[in-house]
């Protein structure tokens, strides 16, 4: 007798590799990230004329890498918890929460809502990165309180997830 051969959902496993995490991917996002990240710090050091902007920033490049990971993993918690309470609204059969939760993981700018919960999600994660910075920049005693505010400031507001808002289709 033949033995027979059954494919349970062969095509699962492949599906699931487009969201299971890229090496190269990670990669270029961290350095990318570590390049932008630095790149800001630098030039926010540099207009606020530090004589020492290269011992700040060897003290403080890996804390505002890390701090802005930090920060925008918070935001994603928030984008996450409104489309998981969209979620579990719509399970009740609210057909507005079907539309929010559609904007908020293809398109913001689709719902009002969406729009305004992204953006809240975005400030949060700005307002993280400003308090992780200025934290983060008082090891470093070459920067007085204003250089240390102005610096955390200037990071917060250039380095915040604007990519949030980009849209997956128009």
């Amino acid at each position: 007798m033949k033995k027979q051969v059954k494919l349970y959902n062969v095509i699962f496993p492949i599906w699931v590799l487009m969201f299971w995490p890229n090496p190269p991917v990670i990669l270029i996002t961290l350095f990318g990230n570590l390049a932008i990240d630095a790149l800001v710090l630098y030039l926010a050091l540099r207009a606020l004329k530090v004589p020492d902007r290269g011992g700040v920033m060897k003290k403080a490049w890996w804390r505002v890498w890390r701090n802005g990971f930090l920060a925008d993993i918070i935001g994603a918690a928030w984008l996450a918890l409104g489309l998981f309470g969209a979620m579990a609204l719509d399970a009740k059969g609210a057909s507005w929460v079907y539309n929010f939760g559609i904007a908020m993981t293809l398109n913001p700018f689709r719902h009002p809502l969406a729009l305004v919960w992204t953006a809240v999600g975005a400030a949060i994660a700005g307002v993280c990165i400003y308090f992780f910075d200025k934290r983060a920049l008082k090891k470093c005693e070459d920067l007085d309180d204003h250089q240390r505010h102005t610096a955390a400031l200037v990071m917060a507001i250039v380095t915040a997830p604007w990519l949030f808002f980009i849209p997956m289709y128009i």
